[in-house]
């Protein structure tokens, strides 16, 4: 107290008090000029650096797994503490501005990694540098011109070099590099690699990430780690075709299993594919039958290989060369390579991401908007006219005169498909005739294995009518806003109909009309006694099963359509399309 007491006085004594005003503010502005030079020429930087710093610290005994030098723009870093929590990897970029190296470093069994994690959580992204940030553009280009991790530039060469015991001052050296300017950014938690299985109510799938090794001659695909810290050991077995708890179908279809983990005797790859990903499903099952190829496989093929844009090997697994034709437009706008029949191959093929079996949606010719991929019918029927070349996107609508007559310059078609061997029209030449009497323009055809042939021609129809069966399901084809009419035989079809092609329309912007025959409208009462069980109670056969069902109702029966009570179906598909 005395020491500023003396010293006050001294300042006193020696200034006036203007000339102690004018000091104080002179000492006051020299203050913050020398302030303003000490930032200007030293640049400290007072940001994350001293944070992350500050937790680097606490652990000078990083181990490196690997390090991948290429010619690209950063550098790659994945911390990891070889626990099994989800939050158990870090990456960190660290991109240099004037050097043109690509480096990606990994840590492995780091007490450090909490510690991140804490301050990953608190901000997702960290950039440590002198000079402005990327540009989102940059970003932005970073993003889409990487096939593999969105938001980091992965290394492109293949050489590892194994290095340990990297202490912390290397790692600062590479942030902190005086020749360059570099930044740390993209500093976001990554999930230590698991396969993620889901067994649903219709299908099994599993999606693997990372080591993935294809065995078709075992049948496996192994999912390897290189110890024992990265988590249990683990299988599964997958049958890769989308009807699951149909013991018919799945009797045929090969099962897959899946391991993961440090395994022992895993087999060393043979054939890399690299920035590929792959996917495993079967064609056995009800391959063959047009409707069970559209529910469970084509549509769930889409659905699990839209997502890569065509850079996607098919793995196909009880290999069928007639499917494969059938549906080879499909195939080809799915994936931009062969096919591969896993069965026989000799090698072992290695990707980066597995997917084995197909994503379906539980109701038949159906997905589910709300779910991923987010994908719907219509972007599915979107697919398929750019698969076949669709020309026609929407039915006709229909106009009328003055004084309320169908204007005639511009006829509805209608298709009218026919079956030569079970519920087939006994008279489609009558039902035709009369259709065009009503102002259709009309083609009579059976749906034949030719699936381009057959889309062109649904496709250039507004009307699709026939009896219930496969042949319905190129309604697929059918412009927006067609009608579908379906004839519904005897025999208590009326759920299935509806479960088969009913709800399925309407998900497809489709208008559905449905004819239910009466007994006299079947041939099948020329086969048993009037009052008979097959006549009169249809519930009655299908209580024994249902291939004795099958055999009555689907494989002998056909359909002569009493016209005149077939009549105003006609003419409401007619009302409908002047709507």
């Amino acid at each position: 107290m005395g020491e500023k007491v003396i010293y006050d006085t001294i300042f006193a004594r020696s200034f006036s008090r203007d000339d102690q005003k004018k000091l104080g503010y002179g000492a006051f502005l020299g203050c913050l000029l020398i302030a303003f030079s000490f930032c200007t020429v030293f640049k400290p930087y007072l940001g994350p650096l001293q944070v992350l710093n500050m937790r680097l610290s606490m652990d000078s005994g990083l181990k490196m797994l690997r390090m991948k030098d290429s010619s690209s723009t950063s550098m790659r870093i994945i911390v990891d503490d070889g626990t099994s929590n989800s939050n158990s990897q870090i990456e960190m970029v660290v991109a240099n501005d004037t050097s043109s190296s690509n480096q990606t470093i990994s840590f492995n069994n780091s007490p450090l990694l909490p510690v991140l994690n804490d301050t990953i959580r608190n901000s997702s992204v960290m950039e440590i540098s002198s000079n402005p940030p990327f540009s989102s553009a940059d970003d932005n280009d970073d993003r889409s011109s990487n096939s593999e991790t969105p938001g980091i530039n992965n290394a492109t060469s293949s050489d590892d070099e194994a290095i340990s015991d990297l202490s912390l001052p290397v790692v600062n050296d590479m942030i902190n590099d005086g020749n360059s300017s570099q930044q740390v950014r993209d500093f976001v938690p990554v999930k230590i690699v698991k396969p993620m299985c889901d067994m649903g109510r219709r299908t099994d799938t599993c999606e693997l990430n990372g080591d993935i090794r294809v065995n078709g001659k075992s049948s496996t695909v192994f999912m390897a780690a290189t110890s024992s810290t990265q988590g249990e050991n683990s299988s599964w077995i997958i049958s890769p075709y989308a009807r699951k708890g149909d013991e018919e179908a799945m009797r045929t279809v090969t099962k897959w299993s899946i391991k993961s983990g440090v395994i022992d005797g895993i087999p060393q790859c043979n054939q890399n594919h690299h920035k590929v990903a792959a996917i495993i499903f079967s064609l056995a099952g009800y391959a063959g039958n047009n409707f069970h190829d559209y529910t469970d496989i084509v549509i769930p093929l889409y659905l699990t290989a839209r997502q890569f844009n065509g850079q996607v090997k098919f793995l196909v697994t009880n290999k069928n060369p007639w499917w494969i034709s059938k549906f080879q437009h499909v195939l080809r706008a799915l994936s931009n390579y062969e096919l591969i029949d896993i069965d026989k191959e000799e090698n072992t093929h290695c990707f980066e991401t597995v997917i084995v079996g197909l994503r379906r949606n539980p109701k038949e010719l159906n997905i589910d908007p709300s779910k991923p991929p987010y994908h719907s019918m219509k972007d599915f029927r979107e697919f398929l006219r750019s698969a076949y070349s669709l020309k026609k996107h929407t039915a006709i609508k229909l106009m009328k005169d003055n004084i309320g007559r169908t204007r005639r310059f511009a006829a509805p078609r209608l298709l009218l498909l026919s079956r030569r061997r079970t519920r087939a029209f006994t008279n489609a030449n009558e039902i035709a005739k009369m259709a065009r009497k009503l102002g259709f323009k009309v083609t009579v055809a059976e749906a034949t294995s030719d699936v381009a042939k057959i889309a062109q021609l649904v496709n250039s129809c507004d009307v699709l009518m026939g009896v219930h069966g496969a042949g319905l399901t190129n309604m697929v084809f059918l412009p927006e806003n067609a009608i579908l009419i379906q004839v519904l035989p005897i025999g208590g079809f009326e759920w299935l109909a509806k479960t088969d092609f009913g709800e399925p329309s309407k998900d497809m912007n489709l208008r559905y009309l449905e004819y239910k025959i009466q007994t006299e409208e079947s041939t099948l009462i020329q086969q048993f006694p009037p009052g008979h069980d097959v006549l009169s109670n249809p519930y009655a056969i299908q209580a024994k099963g249902w291939y004795e069902f099958k055999s009555i109702y689907l494989q002998k029966q056909n359909v002569n359509l009493d016209l005149n009570r077939f009549r105003p179906i006609l003419l409401k598909a007619l009302e409908l399309l002047h709507q």
